[in-house]
């Protein structure tokens, strides 16, 4: 059992809540000192991996707006309200790329910034992949790319995969997944 010190929670300010995401501002104590800590909360989300029958990933590439570019990721998206995340991985992989997966499996979950958000994705890996519509949301344009996992990981170590959940999931697959 680890004996790391625990904080002791002040005050807590709700500084924003929005259609994503929501801030929260915190006033802590550890060890008789005062520290603030900004934290964002999320919902929570899943991330997708499937192989088509030659062998080849599906990606989409859309235009994030915080980095103003275009990135490669695979399918994915934030967990509504109460939504079973193996639902929510089902329904992403269907509406970004118009790929129903037959049967999903959990490979892990994961926190991607716990330093300051309290995101926790869930990474499944989806076989058996059948033709469905695809269903962007309204803001997302995308456009679905597939690529060989040597492909991928060529792309990845030139710095045209940068996407963490996405590199995470293929070192995955790499190693054996």
């Amino acid at each position: 059992m680890s004996n790391l010190k625990r904080h002791r929670l002040l005050e807590r300010q709700r500084v924003y809540s929005g259609r994503v995401v929501g801030l929260e501002v915190d006033s802590i104590e550890i060890d008789g000192k005062q520290y603030l800590r900004e934290v964002v909360r999320h919902p929570g989300g899943v991330v997708v991996m499937g192989r088509l029958a030659d062998g080849t990933i599906p990606f989409v590439r859309q235009h994030r707006y915080p980095m103003d570019k275009e990135l490669l990721e695979l399918p994915a998206g934030k967990l509504d309200p109460g939504e079973d995340p193996q639902v929510a991985a089902a329904r992403e992989m269907e509406e970004e790329t118009g790929l129903r997966p037959v049967s999903l499996n959990l490979v892990y979950s994961f926190y991607p910034t716990p330093g300051f958000c309290d995101e926790l994705l869930h990474f499944y890996n989806a076989s058996g992949l059948e033709a469905g519509r695809s269903r962007p949301e309204e803001d997302e344009i995308l456009r679905v790319e597939c690529y060989s996992l040597q492909q991928a990981l060529r792309m990845a170590s030139e710095g045209e995969i940068v996407d963490g959940k996405t590199l995470l999931a293929l070192y995955w697959l790499r190693a054996g997944g």
